[in-house]
């Protein structure tokens, strides 16, 4: 069975920084595109930042310049460094990954449970 853990989540001072963590485990075939979205309450989930198996990246606006994605493929884990975090950034984010288990021949979008990040001002 295959699952998606995040981690790093908490609470940081406007101008901070943290570094949120999401490690795929389980019987893994590939990956292929992992990201980061995140959904304020009352609000739809949005995509803050994506990466392909190859390196390309993707950003939303609001995060370019301040938030890097990047993954380390030996360890199935994505990682998201917010630099600059403003109290807007207060939400709940989540890990989503594309993943071909073991023994299959296609692609299913797997989603963690979510971390929460706490902006105060």
């Amino acid at each position: 069975q295959v699952q998606l853990v995040e981690s790093g989540g908490g609470l940081v001072q406007a101008g901070g920084s943290l570094r949120l963590s999401c490690a795929a485990s389980g019987s893994i075939s590939s990956i292929r595109t992992m990201g980061w979205y995140r959904q304020a309450p009352g609000k739809q989930r949005e995509l803050v930042a994506d990466i392909t198996s190859r390196g390309t990246t993707n950003y939303a606006d609001s995060v370019k310049g301040r938030f890097t994605i990047s993954r380390d493929n030996a360890k199935n884990t994505v990682y998201l460094q917010m630099n600059s975090l403003k109290p807007e950034d207060t939400v709940v984010y989540y890990c989503k990954a594309g993943i071909v288990a073991g023994g299959s021949s296609y692609s299913i979008d797997y989603w963690g449970k979510g971390t929460l990040v706490t902006v105060s001002s």
